[in-house]
């Protein structure tokens, strides 16, 4: 079964939208591959562009964000481009709908936590790294702070979520059923 969880990046704002997470403009690409390097090119965090190619982002197979993530148009490319970057988890108080759906369709881990939940892990200081357990829907948020106290909490998944994402997605899904 495929591993969830790696090193964390944050997103400090509700309703990052499928435009900032992969602007319109490449949306005529043919391969997810050459969405790669345009992932949250577009984004504002506190009115200044967010550094997309960070080290911290290059890195990155977590993103923890606030509520409403992937609003706007439905379309699957802003999940590829995560997929393409090796994001296999994303943690949000909500997600648009349509977007959640897409992600576990592509074997992507889209967690909803509790506001307070949230605001924990937005307050550890130091690199965090979160450690999943698909099964027992739990996540663990370490910090490489010694003196910052390890964060865990559960989540809610519906079986056929949990299974989609655990085969790698909808395809693959499919493969091992029929």
């Amino acid at each position: 079964m495929k591993e969830f969880g790696g090193p964390a990046v944050f997103l400090d704002r509700n309703d990052i939208n499928t435009d900032e997470i992969i602007p319109a403009k490449y949306l005529t690409e043919i391969t997810k591959t050459a969405l790669k390097p345009h992932l949250l090119e577009d984004l504002l965090l506190d009115g200044k562009p967010f550094e997309a190619h960070s080290e911290a982002m290059q890195k990155a197979q977590v993103v923890i964000s606030r509520a409403n993530f992937g609003c706007g148009s439905s379309r699957e490319h802003a999940v590829w481009a995560f997929e393409v970057n090796d994001i296999n988890v994303i943690i949000a108080e909500s997600f648009a709908r349509i977007f959640r759906q897409n992600m576990f369709n592509c074997g992507i881990l889209a967690i909803e936590l509790k506001k307070e939940n949230l605001d924990t892990l937005f307050a550890m200081q130091g690199s965090i790294q979160i450690k999943i357990d698909l099964q027992n829907s739990t996540m663990t948020a370490i910090s490489d702070n010694p003196a910052q106290k390890d964060a865990s909490c559960s989540y809610q998944m519906n079986a056929l979520d949990r299974d989609l994402v655990a085969a790698g997605g909808w395809l693959a899904f499919a493969d091992q059923r029929y």
